[in-house]
């Protein structure tokens, strides 16, 4: 048998053992209760059970990534098992655990995307030869959810921009469509109605054309677990963490504004552009603030933090929306 080397723990991979220590403590407190909302990027409550659902330290393939620093933030990373236990990934289950728990017969190897619409260049493409031309890169970005919970993420992986250019979109091309992969079988939460499967979602091209829109293949310097998105996912630190959709099997070049699923489902609460905006309130809570889930403020309420808007990159993007009302377009 072949034996390989360890490299190297990366500082991002290293979680604070303070951080570590205190999470059981953190899971107890939300386990007293909080309302339970249903969007794609997570639900509260259910906690104990995420505590056997992701190790506490970084497993995996490793990934080499070089720190863009420029666009990382340096605020205190989530622990590793907060980021693979505590999300939601509903094609696993509507439970906060249930992702970690139920993924674990999902394959995605081999995996390939079809690239479709107005590009000059189209077809169907192993995952390795999309982003094996470009070079790795870790980003940390603040990840706001809609429900008022955040984290603070290192993912690796490389620009949109420069996978989408590769395909040489036409002037038709006024939004980029993206879809997850459906395979009820292995994603058991697609044998039920909650949405309209497979899951989609869509952007404006100069959204996804913006050097902050990111497609992830690892994330704490190893490639992504099933549970996070695996084998490729779209991260998009400005907007609610439901845009970043996981699992992706399809990019499309569309002249329309594509179909997205939590708008398709309930567009009375979920817009198609769901840019972080602590100003506009969700119907059924507030936005001005959020619970931050990393470093070591795991009370319930003592690291609640204000909420910024555009998720604090408003520098970057906000000429994006210059002009238009984001209280009627949220």
């Amino acid at each position: 048998m072949t034996r390989h080397r360890i490299p190297p723990i990366a500082p991002s991979e290293i979680t604070p053992e303070a951080l570590y220590r205190r999470r059981r403590e953190f899971l107890r407190t939300l386990a007293l209760g909080l309302p339970l909302l249903a969007v794609g990027c997570g639900r509260e409550g259910e906690a104990e059970a995420r505590a056997e659902a992701a190790p506490a330290v970084p497993t995996g393939t490793p990934l080499a990534g070089t720190r863009n620093a420029s666009l990382s933030t340096d605020e205190p990373l989530t622990a590793w098992s907060d980021v693979t236990g505590y999300n939601n990934f509903y094609e696993f289950g509507t439970g906060k655990d249930d992702p970690a728990k139920n993924s674990r017969h999902f394959h995605p190897k081999p995996w390939s995307v079809e690239i479709a619409g107005h590009a000059e260049v189209t077809g169907r493409y192993a995952l390795e030869d999309l982003y094996q031309p470009t070079a790795l890169e870790e980003r940390i970005y603040r990840h706001r959810c809609v429900e008022a919970w955040s984290m603070v993420i290192p993912w690796v992986g490389f620009p949109l921009a420069d996978l989408l250019k590769r395909f040489k979109p036409t002037a038709q091309a006024k939004y980029v469509a993206f879809t997850t992969l459906r395979r009820p079988g292995e994603m058991p939460g697609q044998n039920y109605a909650v949405l309209d499967w497979p899951y989609r979602e869509g952007l404006r091209i100069d959204e996804a054309m913006h050097p902050l829109a990111f497609l992830a293949v690892g994330v704490y310097g190893r490639e992504l677990p099933n549970q996070n998105g695996a084998p490729l996912r779209l991260v998009l630190p400005w907007k609610y963490g439901f845009k970043s959709i996981k699992s992706i099997v399809r990019i499309e070049f569309t002249e329309q504004q594509p179909r997205t699923a939590w708008n398709q489902a309930a567009p009375e609460e979920y817009g198609f552009y769901s840019n972080v905006n602590p100003d506009v309130d969700h119907p059924r809570w507030s936005q001005a603030t959020e619970r931050r889930i990393a470093g070591n403020g795991f009370g319930l309420f003592g690291n609640r933090i204000r909420t910024r808007p555009f998720n604090g990159y408003a520098e970057q993007v906000a000429s994006l929306y210059s002009g238009m009302d984001l209280r009627k377009n949220f």
